[in-house]
């Protein structure tokens, strides 16, 4: 199970006041342009070394060019820069839509990992994000309702 923080745990079966929920705005807006950023660095990467990348995402052959590493660094990108200008703006709603999406594409990732190399490190890396993603997205969208 993984651990709430005390600042979005339930008190004897209320949620924290909105006073504790505001502490916890700063830190989760800098893990939220960490990750945008994050991100954003994967999309430079396909951009500039597409077959090291793909290899590093987890597809098992080099394709025929890099259209494919193209499409996913320029998604990577602007997906990125996206997150850190929602967390930059503090629209905590569309944060938690970003990361909630994000967690279906990072499950997607992990099954085409699987199916393509099988290799366990990236799909243990597409799955541990697509956690943080549901995890971040569920506090930020708790975090936008106060």
């Amino acid at each position: 199970m993984i651990p709430v923080p005390d600042c979005v745990a339930k008190h004897r079966g209320k949620w924290r006041s909105a006073i504790e929920i505001q502490r916890f705005k700063p830190a989760l807006r800098v893990v939220a342009i960490l990750a945008g950023l994050l991100l954003a660095v994967i999309g430079v990467r396909f951009l500039v070394v597409p077959d090291q990348a793909a290899r590093t995402f987890g597809l098992a052959k080099v394709i025929a060019g890099s259209e494919l590493q193209f499409i996913i660094g320029l998604r990577d990108l602007w997906l990125g820069g996206l997150a850190v200008a929602f967390a930059l703006l503090k629209e905590w709603r569309a944060l938690a839509l970003w990361f909630g999406l994000g967690t279906l594409v990072c499950f997607s990732d992990a099954a085409i990992a699987a199916t393509s190399s099988g290799r366990t490190g990236p799909v243990v890396f597409h799955l541990v994000c697509g956690v943080a993603c549901a995890v971040i997205g569920a506090l930020s969208w708790r975090v936008g309702r106060v």
